[in-house]
C-alpha cells in the first residue's frame, strides 16, 4: 500500500510502499477511506513533541473493515468504521472507573516505537503513530480503537469526527459540562474551534464568543452557533471579552496550543470560571497565571480528546448531524489525494483552511 512517512522532523512527509501484516488477535484491517489533516500530525512534524521516526502518521480517519482477527465479535468485514486514538484495554483502573480516556494499558495502548504493525522493504523500523497511523491506504489497528457507525454518514463527514469534532464538542460537554445559558469563549476557530462553537450551541449556552484574527473564520463560526466575534487585532483580547460580557465568561476554551493563549483564556473569566486547555502548548513550555486569580474560585483544567467515551459519543454526534445540529460540511476546506499532503499541511500552517480531508479513492 501507500502511506506518508515522516522520516525527519521539519522536512516534507515522502509517499513510500509499506505492508501490513494479516490482523492478529483482536486487531482489524481497515481500508482506509477518508483522513483529516489535523494540527496535532503539524505539531509531531515540527518537533514540538517527540515520536521514534521514521513513522506513518495520521489519526483523524474513516474506513471499511477488510479483515478481522481471531477473537473479534464487534465489528466484522464490511462495518464502516471511524478510528480513535483513545484506545483502550477495558480493564485499568482508569477505565473501570469510566475514565477509558486515560487507559494507562500499555499492552493494548501500544508506547510509541512498539508497534510492529508496520514494515517496509527498508532495513530501519517503520512506527505506527497513536496506534492508527492514518496517513496510508489501510491500518491494522486494535479493535477498542474504532467504533462501527451506520452506514449511510457520509465518511468524508465521519472522518472529522474521529479526532476534530470530538475534542472540541466533548471539552464543552464532557470536560467542562457547559450547562444551558452559560456563557463560553472559544480562543481558535480552526476544526476543534468549530467544534467547541457548535458543541456549545448544541449545550444551549446564552453567549458564545469566537475569537480568532481569521475574518472567514469568524463568519463560518457565526453560522455555527457564535454570538459575537472578537478579532485579537483590534486590541486586548481580555478586555474585548470582559467588556461584551460585563466582568468575563463562565467558560473560556484555548484550542490553540500557545502560551499567550492559554494565559488569557484564565484572565478572561469570570470569578468561579473554569479555563479548559484543548490546545496541544509545546512541550516543556509553562505556563504563567496571577495567584489572586484563584482566590476568586477560578480554575484551569486540560482535556485529553474531549474526555471522550467515543463508542457513545461518536454515534451520538452523527445523529446531530442526521438531525441537522452539527454542521460539518462547512468545515471541510479542501479534499485532496495522498500525493498532495504537503500542501495540505502548508495551507493549513498558513491559516487557509478549517479542515483539510484526504480522499484515498480520488
Amino acid at each position: 500500500m501507500k502511506a506518508a512517512v515522516l522520516h525527519e522532523v521539519n522536512k516534507p512527509l515522502v509517499i513510500e510502499d509499506v505492508s501490513v501484516p494479516n490482523p492478529g488477535p483482536r486487531e482489524v484491517l481497515i481500508r482506509t477511506r477518508v483522513a483529516g489533516l489535523c494540527h496535532s500530525d503539524l505539531h509531531f512534524m515540527e518537533g514540538l513533541y517527540p515520536h521514534p521516526l521514521p513513522a506513518v502518521l495520521g489519526h483523524e480517519s474513516a474506513g471499511v473493515v477488510e479483515k478481522v482477527g481471531s477473537d473479534v465479535h464487534y465489528v466484522k468485514p464490511g462495518d464502516h468504521v471511524v478510528t480513535c486514538l483513545s484506545v483502550f484495554c477495558g480493564t485499568c483502573d482508569n477505565c473501570t472507573t469510566g475514565r477509558t480516556v486515560l487507559c494507562t494499558d500499555t499492552t493494548v495502548k501500544m508506547l510509541p516505537g512498539q508497534s510492529n504493525r508496520l514494515s517496509w522493504a527498508r532495513s530501519e523500523k517503520l512506527n505506527q503513530f497513536l496506534n492508527l497511523s492514518s496517513f496510508a491506504e489501510q491500518m491494522l489497528v486494535h479493535e477498542n480503537a474504532i467504533v462501527k457507525i451506520r452506514k449511510d454518514m457520509p465518511l468524508e463527514l465521519a472522518a472529522l469526527i474521529g479526532c476534530g469534532v470530538i475534542t472540541g464538542y466533548g471539552a464543552v460537554v464532557n470536560t467542562a459540562g457547559v450547562r444551558a445559558g452559560e456563557t463560553v469563549a472559544v480562543i481558535g476557530c480552526g476544526g476543534v474551534g468549530m467544534a467547541a462553537i457548535n458543541g456549545a450551541e448544541i449545550a444551549g449556552a446564552a453567549r458564545i464568543i469566537a475569537i480568532d484574527t481569521n475574518p472567514a473564520k469568524l463568519q463560518l463560526a457565526t453560522k455555527l452557533g457564535a454570538t459575537d466575534i472578537v478579532d485579537p487585532s483590534n486590541g486586548d483580547v481580555v478586555k474585548q471579552v470582559r467588556d461584551l460580557t460585563n466582568g468575563g465568561v463562565h467558560h473560556s476554551f484555548e484550542v490553540l496550543g500557545r502560551k499567550e493563549t492559554a494565559e488569557q483564556a484564565f484572565a478572561m473569566l469570570a470569578a468561579g470560571g473554569t479555563a479548559t486547555i484543548v490546545g496541544m502548548i509545546p512541550f516543556g513550555q509553562k505556563i504563567e497565571l496571577h495567584g489572586f486569580d484563584f482566590l476568586r474560585e477560578r480554575r484551569i483544567q486540560g482535556s485529553s480528546m474531549g474526555s471522550n467515551h467515543f463508542r457513545v459519543d461518536m454515534p451520538r454526534l452523527i445523529e446531530f448531524y442526521m438531525r441537522g445540529k452539527l454542521h460539518l460540511e462547512d468545515w471541510i476546506s479542501a479534499k485532496l489525494k495522498l500525493s498532495e499532503i504537503n500542501e495540505g499541511f502548508a495551507n493549513m500552517k498558513a491559516g487557509k483552511t478549517v479542515r483539510s480531508v484526504i480522499m484515498f479513492d480520488a
